[in-house]
């Protein structure tokens, strides 16, 4: 069974607080959530597996600890899921960027696919997807399974913000996923939005609102 942590670390915490706010604006919003970002990747880069390398200091030889040499990728579900790629790549440079476009169907809150573009050796590597809020789950859970259709099999899920109910559905289908997740809310509204949440984050992070 994978792995659930919800995050509890003040930083993330007060910074989640900050970008709940209605009148946090754009630019705040959105330099706020890849600083969000790049602190829940570190807690779920924890870990990533380690070799020993010799190396050569300015005094004299030692061994030092270096990451291994799997690959990583982050995989932004569009669109918001693009306002967490570069606070992590703050942490992981070398990562490949792959997208995955889903929008969710107003009427039967169902995702619906407009585009998908991966690393070509994407099978190959520890695959993080992102996206601020996790409501229903549908949208994540259908950007796993197209993961999964591609051959991926090391895949970790990260979110800001997430429902009960949508951290259920990943559960169900798809128990062999990581979650890393800022917070919990309890409920969802009609409109699938999370309560109290904190909006739409795409139309928050890129001003469409």
């Amino acid at each position: 069974m994978a792995k659930t942590i919800i995050m509890d670390h003040p930083l993330i915490q007060h910074k989640i607080g900050l970008i709940r706010r209605k009148e946090t604006g754009t630019k705040d919003f959105r330099q706020t959530i890849s600083e969000i970002a790049m602190l829940i990747c570190y807690e779920a880069t924890r870990e990533l597996s380690l070799d020993d390398v010799e190396i050569e200091t300015p005094i004299c030889k030692t061994t030092v600890k270096m990451l291994k040499g799997k690959k990583m990728a982050v995989v932004p579900i569009l669109r918001a899921g693009l306002g967490m790629v570069d606070g992590m790549l703050t942490l992981i440079p070398t990562a490949k960027i792959g997208h995955i476009g889903l929008y969710r169907d107003p009427q039967t809150l169902q995702p619906v696919e407009y585009y998908c573009k991966l690393p070509a050796d994407c099978a190959e590597r520890d695959v993080f997807v992102v996206d601020p809020m996790l409501a229903t789950g549908g949208s994540s859970v259908e950007a796993i399974r197209m993961l999964k259709e591609k051959g991926c099999e090391h895949i970790h899920f990260m979110c800001i913000l997430a429902a009960k109910a949508g951290i259920d559905a990943m559960h169900k289908a798809h128990p062999d996923v990581d979650l890393y997740i800022g917070a919990v809310d309890e409920t969802l509204n009609d409109h699938g939005y999370i309560v109290p949440g904190l909006g739409d984050a795409g139309d928050r992070i890129f001003g469409t609102k």
